[in-house]
């Protein structure tokens, strides 16, 4: 018998599967279930979007694509995040197109991480981070925020975790799970804190086109951060485009070229179609940005409402499409409660500890869903509540 611990890398035994992913095992097979756990548009993508994907297979545009993405989708991504964040990039040297933000986080955490290196984390987040540090030999040094600051990393925890080992700071505002944003005096403060420094900035920026009364600001739009800053950002979430995997980096043209490597010898393109549905979603698509982010709000407030009349604790999320109430009061693991919560109430969210060990005590619930599965699910929660008391 082959001793398979023998032949099988050892960083990745080590790794801990996702947590998220643990919990939805549980729903295989399980009947009249709720579900509240996936952070995936319930739109579909936008019509135009799509036939440009169709036109583009019937016109036989099947071929590969230049490694860094089509000459036109990277320009148009440039235009972008001119026009709607105020980030100015070269599109022959600064812009990477990826399969979904997931690349974009792994190429850049591995272009950037040596062993040994110390990034710090700001938790609960989403899952991809640590295990990519970890696989790349880095120690992540986390930052457990805190409800009190609504989640936000502040700039002394920063200034606490900084060391000379440190490498890089992930920022992954709006935040997943916990709906938090970073405002423009925030990130001034964290600005602050680097700008004596050689610390890098990983902005994952997915979300970003999702704010509630606000917009998004990057930190790399701040004196002297966008020369140490690589942003992680795609179409799944703002152009319901989760299947079609398409994402981007841009960066300052070193760190790009770096990165290129990693992606060519790796993924070598995009999805071609994907990409030519990116090139209409970028020029046509604001107005399926602005009709979806109204209906996430609509949610974000029926949901919010009705967790607080059920009594649960929740700062209001400015960002994103998640809650992160506070489900117990510290006699019962959040895991345990998301596990009656599904066996006995038939409704599906997920621990906080997916999120990190500060997850503790909350769990993320997801309004990317229409308003009617949310009321049910909440008419669920409050029965199941009355049940437990």
């Amino acid at each position: 018998m082959i001793d398979y611990s023998k032949i099988l890398s050892q960083k990745i035994q080590n790794v801990k599967p996702s947590g998220i992913r643990k919990f939805f095992d549980l729903l295989n097979g399980a009947d009249d279930i709720v579900g509240l756990t996936v952070g995936q548009p319930d739109f579909p993508t936008p019509r135009h979007i799509s036939e440009q994907a169709i036109r583009s297979i019937e016109e036989g545009k099947t071929y590969y694509t230049a490694n860094s993405g089509l000459a036109e989708l990277r320009e148009e991504i440039a235009a972008y995040l001119n026009r709607r964040f105020d980030l100015k990039y070269e599109p022959s040297n600064e812009i990477i197109v990826t399969v979904g933000g997931s690349e974009a986080i792994d190429a850049s955490l591995r272009s950037l991480i040596n062993p040994g290196d110390e990034v710090i984390l700001p938790q609960p987040s989403f899952v991809c981070y640590a295990p990519i540090i970890e696989l790349c030999g880095g120690k992540v040094v986390e930052i457990n925020t805190r409800v009190e600051n609504s989640f936000k990393l502040t700039a002394q925890e920063l200034k606490s975790a900084i060391t000379e080992k440190t490498k890089l700071l992930i920022l992954p505002f709006p935040n997943n799970p916990t709906g938090a944003i970073m405002t423009k005096e925030e990130l001034e403060e964290i600005a602050a804190i680097l700008r004596p420094t050689n610390i890098a900035i990983l902005s994952d920026e997915i979300y970003a086109e999702l704010t509630y009364g606000r917009r998004h600001v990057s930190i790399a739009t701040l004196d002297g951060m966008r020369e140490r800053t690589v942003i992680a950002s795609g179409f799944s979430k703002a152009y319901a485009m989760t299947g079609w995997r398409l994402g981007y980096v841009a960066a300052p043209k070193e760190i790009a070229e770096q990165m290129y490597k990693i992606h060519q010898y790796g993924i070598m393109c995009a999805p071609t179609a994907s990409q030519f549905a990116g090139v209409q979603a970028l020029r046509c698509g604001d107005d399926d940005i602005e009709y979806m982010k109204a209906q996430y709000n609509r949610r974000r407030v029926m949901l919010l409402d009705g967790l607080h009349a059920l009594g649960f604790e929740c700062f209001e999320p400015e960002g994103a499409f998640y809650m992160f109430p506070r489900v117990t009061d510290g006699t019962e693991s959040c895991d345990s409660f998301c596990h009656r919560l599904l066996n006995e109430g038939k409704v599906a969210i997920v621990p906080g500890t997916a999120f990190g060990d500060c997850g503790e005590g909350f769990a993320r619930i997801s309004y990317a869903y229409s308003v009617s599965h949310i009321e049910q699910a909440l008419d669920r929660m409050e029965k199941f509540l009355k049940n437990n008391r």
